[in-house]
């Protein structure tokens, strides 16, 4: 099947142009090794389309209560005293009637430790009276205890920050790590191990009712944020990010487990209550972005503790605490913006964990990739070594088809696929292609064209050139015509003249006869002395051979109108012509020994086309053609001449006379052709006498040597009359 669109050397060529950049990708692919730019190329894809597919769709369920300059400017330079904490956590529950509050800050230090010391040092030798009232002052330093007790029975996450890198000279752990959930990671799991924290004061922590880190250690090589970790591994324990620990508590607080990969002991999901969320074994998530910055209410935090906020925004709601003021440095680069702020990345991994639309990149991505690279291979080898239009639509139709399935995918089935591999490798391949194409096949058919250019018009040379066919010139077989043209009585011309005058005789003959073959798409295969061989269907196939073969024979006996004049004027004798054509199968190709090659054609049909021209002298006309060509050609009227048998041939065949086009056909001429029909239909049923009288009228009135060839025959039947088995066939025992 395969070689019917290229021989096997091109197709080999093709198939290692098609494998080559296979070769490159593949492996990366596969994670046997990693092509910088392709990781880049993809995670730039992947912003694409994730720019491209965000819902942009505000969701009210989730409120960032922000510290904003407004709130800096209107309550006081930052850090703010704890007790406005406090303030702001009773307004949020007690008078707005928040759900949950998850704090995208930390409290790691005591408030005024410095304040509280001086009081206590007074308090030793102070009278009661003045104790009472220092006792009073303290309570008024003693935020972090007001704010630890603001958090009783309320529920609150506050975060906290793990290092996964000490500096020389950092404390390892400062503060409390909340309680973490019992979970033991697999053995395939790739948590983070960070070395260290920086968490909130003991008395905040242990009245919290959770607790969550807020870090976003996994930062691409761009500097992008693109993922999430929802789990870090600490000290023998797993500690769950703020965001997870905000979802979990505004859901009831089920309980955390992990889901793990059949057979790989891979982490693949984490699960709390009904939601299942799928992640990599580093248990990150890809961020679910819902829009740029805004994607959520913002309420600055001087409104809510002004109570100027408005309730139907925070009633119910969950809250986040975070900044958006530039000044305290809480921003993020992400595919979405390059100074996203942090807590709104929060607050759409919360928004994603309640609607379960996290996409994840599938643990079969590779095999799926891989796969794909595979059978674009096998659509380059197919395809990419036609037209430029074949190469354009069949590149353009894989990239709509990458694309589609892409979309799909994460779309409906929540999944992100890799792209830029199957993007790169189509690029690379048709690059290949193409400059094999235009750097060896233009070389090669240039090559052909000069090769073929002294036997085929200069049009065709051209075509030769351009065209996207294969041509070959390996030996195969194709339907064809074959012309074969005969000066009558050459030996007596020849000798008439003296070598030179014969040369320029012979240029003067051949000629315009060679531009008669060539003007009608014909193939000059070679002169031998006075006789032309020539054929139509290669190098280029040519559906209509057999017509232009035919109008190529009657255009010839034409033009020795010309000729003959010439040669009279020259006192040269006349030339007169015999041309047969036969159609039908032949074998074509560069054909000879290893001293000398031909590009020519052989077989039966190229024989008889030499018989025909033969025959020619024998019925005194000047063009016989085949019948598979008078089926071939239908636009001309023809005469039947004969039924014979050639020499080498055992079968009979029918031998016609073209008489012209159909639609120009005169009127005397078609009624002289069905009166010689009736003569044959008469001489072949051996009603020899009706055969001789309907031939009397045409023989009266044409000096035709067909006529009288076939009064003789009937004469001598008349006489004799042939066997009882005779078919009316006239073998010929000479060529």
């Amino acid at each position: 099947m395969l070689r019917r669109f290229f021989p096997a050397r091109r197709l080999v060529t093709r198939v290692l142009l098609s494998l080559l950049p296979l070769a490159i990708l593949l492996p990366h692919a596969l994670g046997y090794t990693q092509i910088g730019f392709l990781q880049r190329f993809e995670s730039y894809l992947y912003d694409v389309r994730v720019r491209a597919m965000l819902p942009n769709s505000p969701d009210p369920r989730i409120v960032i209560v922000d510290i904003d300059e407004l709130s800096l400017t209107t309550e006081g330079e930052w850090p703010w005293p704890r007790d406005r904490f406090a303030a702001l956590l009773d307004a949020l529950f007690d008078r707005y009637g928040a759900r949950v509050v998850g704090f995208d800050v930390f409290f790691a230090d005591p408030q005024q430790p410095g304040a509280l010391q001086v009081i206590d040092e007074l308090r030793r030798d102070m009278p009661p009276a003045l104790d009472e009232q220092l006792a009073r002052l303290r309570r008024h330093f003693e935020t972090d205890r007001v704010f630890g007790e603001s958090l009783i029975a309320r529920d609150v996450v506050l975060g906290y920050v793990f290092k996964q890198a000490l500096q020389r000279g950092d404390r390892a752990e400062k503060g409390l790590l909340p309680m973490a959930p019992r979970l033991q990671p697999p053995p395939g799991a790739r948590l983070l191990h960070p070395k260290g924290f920086v968490a909130n004061l003991a008395g905040l922590q242990t009245n919290a009712a959770a607790g969550g880190f807020f870090d976003t250690p996994l930062v691409d090589e761009d500097g992008l944020v693109r993922r999430m970790p929802l789990l870090q591994y600490y000290d023998g324990h797993v500690y769950e990010s703020l965001a997870l620990a905000v979802t979990r508590l505004a859901l009831g607080s089920p309980p955390l487990s992990l889901g793990i990969a059949a057979g790989r002991g891979a982490l693949q999901e984490v699960r709390f209550g009904t939601t299942v969320v799928p992640v990599d074994a580093a248990s990150a998530i890809l961020l679910p972005f819902r829009g740029s910055v805004g994607s959520f209410p913002y309420v600055s935090a001087t409104r809510v503790l002004r109570g100027t906020a408005a309730p139907e925004v925070l009633k119910g709601a969950i809250i986040l605490i975070g900044t958006s003021a530039p000044g305290l440095l809480d921003l993020r680069a992400t595919p979405v913006g390059k100074e996203y702020i942090g807590v709104e990345a929060h607050a759409n991994v919360i928004s994603g964990l309640l609607d379960g639309t996290i996409r994840y990149v599938p643990t079969t991505a590779p095999r799926i990739e891989a796969a794909m690279l595979v059978a674009l291979a096998l659509l380059a080898a197919l395809l990419l070594s036609r037209s430029p239009w074949v190469v354009a639509v069949t590149v353009l139709g894989a990239l709509a088809t990458l694309g589609s399935i892409n979309v799909f995918a994460w779309q409906h089935l929540g999944i992100v696929l890799p792209l830029a591999s199957g993007i790169a490798y189509l690029l690379i391949a048709t690059l290949l292609h193409l400059s094999y194409g235009y750097f060896f096949e233009a070389r090669r058919k240039q090559r052909l064209g000069r090769l073929f250019g002294q036997y085929v018009p200069p049009e065709v040379v051209q075509e030769l050139e351009t065209s996207e066919t294969e041509i070959s010139l390996a030996g195969e077989n194709r339907v064809m015509s074959v012309l074969f043209s005969d000066v009558r009585g050459f030996t007596t011309i020849s000798e008439g003249l003296d070598p030179r005058a014969l040369a320029q005789f012979m240029n003067e003959f051949l000629t315009p006869i060679t531009a008669v073959i060539q003007g009608h798409r014909g193939t000059i295969d070679k002169y031998m002395g006075d006789a032309v061989m020539a054929f139509w269907g290669a190098p280029l196939a040519d559906r209509e051979h057999a017509r232009h073969a035919v109008q190529a024979a009657l255009d010839l006996v034409d033009c020795l109108g010309e000729v003959n004049a010439n040669c009279r004027s020259r006192g040269w004798p006349e030339i007169h012509i015999g041309v047969g054509v036969s159609s039908g199968p032949m074998n074509v190709g560069n054909m000879g020994s290893r001293f000398r090659m031909a590009y020519t054609v052989l077989g039966d049909t190229v024989n008889l086309g030499s018989r025909l021209e033969g025959l020619t002298k024998e019925y005194g006309v000047s063009v016989i053609v085949s019948a598979p060509t008078t089926l071939a050609a239908p636009g001309f009227a023809y005469r039947e001449l004969d039924l014979v048998r050639v020499k080498g041939k055992l079968e009979p065949i029918a031998i016609y006379e073209p008489l012209g086009s159909l639609p120009s056909l005169a009127p005397e001429v078609a009624t002289e052709r069905d009166t010689f029909a009736a003569v044959l239909t008469a001489y072949r049923a051996r009603d020899f006498a009706s055969a001789q009288r309907l031939l009397a009228p045409l023989r009266a009135a044409h000096d035709d040597r067909l006529y009288a060839l076939y009064e003789s025959r009937i004469e001598a039947y008349l006489v004799s009359p042939p066997p009882v088995d005779w078919d009316g066939v006239y073998t010929f025992t000479t060529k």
